[in-house]
C-alpha cells in the first residue's frame, strides 16, 4: 500500500498502515525486529555514525574485491602487491579480520610465485639448450 492510496496520511497513520501489513504477514511474531528507531540523543549519534562507517567500509569492500579480480585475472606483480597492499589497510580498519586478510594474501602471493617460477623455467630452458648447442 502506497501513499498515493491515503493521501490525507500524516506519518503516524502511515506508521499505523505499515504496521497492519506487517501484522498480516505469517513470520512476524515480534515487530520490534522490523521497526527500530532510535530513543535517546547517544543513539542518534551511534545511528549517524555507524552509517558513515558502513559507507567507508563498503568502499573499501569494494575497493579490495575489484583489486583482487583483477590480480588473479592478470597476475601482473603490480596488480597482486596493490591487492596485498589494500587487503592490509582494510585489515587495518577491521572491515576483514585479520585471519581471512592472511588467506587473500597468500592466496596472492602464490600466483606471485608461479608467475616467477613460469619466468625463471623459461630462462633456464634457454641457457640449457645453448649448453646443448654447443
Amino acid at each position: 500500500m502506497t501513499a498515493s492510496i491515503y493521501p490525507l496520511a500524516t506519518q503516524d497513520s502511515i506508521l499505523t498502515v505499515v504496521i497492519d501489513i506487517l501484522t498480516t504477514l505469517p513470520y512476524t511474531n515480534n515487530l520490534e525486529f522490523y521497526i527500530v528507531m532510535p530513543v535517546t540523543k547517544t543513539a542518534k549519534r551511534a545511528l549517524r555514525g555507524s552509517k558513515n562507517k558502513e559507507s567507508v567500509n563498503s568502499l573499501i569492500m569494494t575497493k579490495l574485491e575489484i583489486a583482487i579480480r583483477g590480480a588473479r585475472k592478470n597476475k601482473t606483480s603490480q596488480k597482486i602487491i596493490s591487492a596485498i597492499s589494500l587487503t592490509d589497510r582494510a585489515a587495518k580498519k577491521k572491515v576483514i579480520h585479520k585471519n581471512k586478510a592472511a588467506r587473500i594474501k597468500a592466496q596472492l602471493a602464490k600466483l606471485l610465485v608461479k608467475k616467477s617460477e613460469s619466468q625463471s623455467s623459461k630462462k633456464n630452458k634457454k641457457t640449457t639448450s645453448r649448453k646443448v648447442a654447443k
